[in-house]
C-alpha cells in the first residue's frame, strides 16, 4: 500500500529528500568555487554521490540518477547542476510518485 501526497508521512519524506537534496547539492557545488583543486575533490564526492541518491530515492530512476550524478561530478565545471534537486523535481513533481508507507501503518491499515 503506498502513502498519499495527502498523508502526513508523505510530506515529512517529501520535505526531508528537498532539504537533504538541497543540501547535497550545496556540497557537490562547494568544489566549484575552488578552481582546479576542488576538482579533486570531485573525485572522492562522485562516488559518494552516486551511493546518497541511491539511500534517498529507490528504484530504477534511482539507480539512473545515480549513475549521471557520479558523470556530473566527474566531469569539470558541470558542480553547477543540482542533480539531487532534479531528481526530487522528477520524483515528486514531474512523477508525482506515492511512498510506501511505513511497515507498522502498512499492517495496521490492513486490519
Amino acid at each position: 500500500m503506498a502513502a498519499s501526497p495527502r498523508d502526513p508521512h508523505f510530506e515529512s519524506v517529501k520535505t526531508r529528500n528537498l532539504v537533504v537534496g538541497l543540501l547535497l547539492d550545496a556540497i557537490g557545488m562547494l568544489s566549484f568555487s575552488i578552481p582546479f583543486i576542488g576538482e579533486f575533490g570531485d573525485v572522492v564526492w562522485a562516488p559518494v554521490s552516486g551511493l546518497l541518491m541511491t539511500v534517498l530515492y529507490k528504484g530504477r530512476d534511482a539507480k539512473t540518477a545515480a549513475v549521471v550524478s557520479v558523470a556530473e561530478e566527474l566531469f569539470p565545471f558541470t558542480d553547477i547542476i543540482p542533480t539531487f534537486t532534479a531528481m526530487w523535481i522528477w520524483t515528486y513533481i514531474i512523477r508525482r510518485k506515492s511512498l510506501p508507507l511505513p511497515k507498522n501503518e502498512a499492517q495496521s491499515d490492513a486490519r
